[in-house]
């Protein structure tokens, strides 16, 4: 005998959107105005009460940040004391995970040594152990100094990032003043998506570079562009500009990954970063779930699942005939790999393709001056 009844489920299929942590950032620098609290911030922020009336790098990376973002940007401050520990910033960053999760943080405070690198770093892999989430660093480097060449000061930011390979490392020379700011806010300019290059011109030229005349050295030589190519060349994110070609511009978001690493430009780990984030959660729904195993329906089934976050990101536009691509390309035939191990380990194997950025173009021009005869 079976007593009638009826059972109702609600069952939750993690086809839900997720929270965008992409474009939000926490800057960290030294203040003397709330000091030691992490404060969200906005475009409508006042940010003389929050930061103080004074200018300081923190604020003013803020501020720059804020302008070359443009609209919905928004983030989160971290003041310093003025007599912290240099390495005061990492404990810092800890304690505001628990008020919020961002896709990098800013450090305003120069960096002077390899030791502030090599934290990041360790601080990357910490918080991806502990919370599951990826950050990536832009850290302030120190401008040219008194009575330092341009020759001197490249020999001296050669040994500072020499033998480091730190692929969510972006080391930022303040030349103008405020370019961990500038290169900040081209990350979280909604005009772009994240596989966008700050290199990208179409972005437009960079706001409130903290100068409005090209930066002297030590000896009142005006910085000469083959000084910031060279500083490009030893992993260093710089602005440059263009002759002839009105306006400043990034050269690359570039990383101190090691020589032929994939990720030796910001955009390409930003991407790879975003991915991660939602795989993860597709993931963790799946803990001890049944459906998924080794028959050819589950697999198949599952590599459409995980395939999801690819399809997504890789939604393109076409508007009056001019195509924006998505973040990726999209997934192809063989891209989701799924591997059982044992009956409780399974292994998945994601293939993410980026698309072409054409930051080195030539153009070759033909003349043609063959005699052509009149019909």
């Amino acid at each position: 005998m079976t007593w009638p009844n009826v059972t109702v489920n609600q069952v939750n299929q993690q086809l839900g959107e997720t929270n965008e942590v992409e474009r939000t950032l926490l800057f960290i620098g030294t203040g003397s105005t709330n000091v030691g609290k992490t404060l969200a911030v906005n475009a409508q922020s006042d940010f003389d009460t929050l930061l103080g009336d004074g200018d300081s790098p923190l604020k003013n990376d803020v501020l720059a940040s804020l302008a070359n973002a443009g609209q919905n940007w928004w983030g989160f401050v971290h003041v310093l004391a003025e007599d912290s520990e240099p390495d005061a910033w990492v404990a810092a960053v800890k304690a505001a995970q628990v008020s919020c999760s961002v896709e990098g943080v800013v450090l305003s405070n120069d960096v002077t040594a390899k030791a502030t690198i090599n934290q990041a770093a360790t601080l990357r892999s910490e918080l991806t152990a502990k919370y599951g989430r990826w950050v990536w660093f832009i850290l302030a480097v120190q401008g040219m100094q008194d009575e330092e060449a341009q020759a001197d000061y490249l020999t001296r930011l050669s040994t500072l990032q020499d033998g480091i390979a730190k692929k969510a490392v972006q080391l930022v020379p303040r030349l103008w003043g405020n370019e961990p700011g500038v290169l900040a806010g081209r990350l979280c300019n909604r005009a772009v998506t994240i596989a966008d290059s700050p290199a990208r011109v179409k972005t437009g030229a960079l706001l409130s570079m903290g100068s409005d005349e090209l930066p002297k050295d030590g000896t009142g030589a005006v910085l000469e562009l083959a000084t910031l190519q060279a500083l490009e060349a030893q992993r260093y994110s710089v602005p440059m500009w263009y002759p002839d070609y009105d306006g400043y511009y990034w050269s690359d978001g570039r990383t101190l990954d090691v020589e032929g690493g994939d990720y030796q430009s910001i955009e390409t780990l930003r991407i790879v970063d975003k991915a991660a984030r939602r795989v993860r959660l597709l993931a963790i729904g799946k803990i001890a779930d049944r459906a998924l195993n080794s028959t050819p329906g589950s697999i198949a089934a599952h590599q459409t699942l995980f395939a999801r976050p690819l399809r997504e990101m890789s939604t393109a536009a076409n508007i009056n005939g001019v195509s924006f691509p998505g973040e990726v390309k999209p997934p192809q035939d063989g891209d989701i790999t799924i591997v059982w191990k044992n009956k409780k380990a399974v292994d998945i194997y994601i293939v993410v393709r980026t698309y072409e950025v054409p930051l080195q173009i030539t153009i070759s021009l033909l003349l043609d001056a063959s005699l052509e005869t009149n019909s």
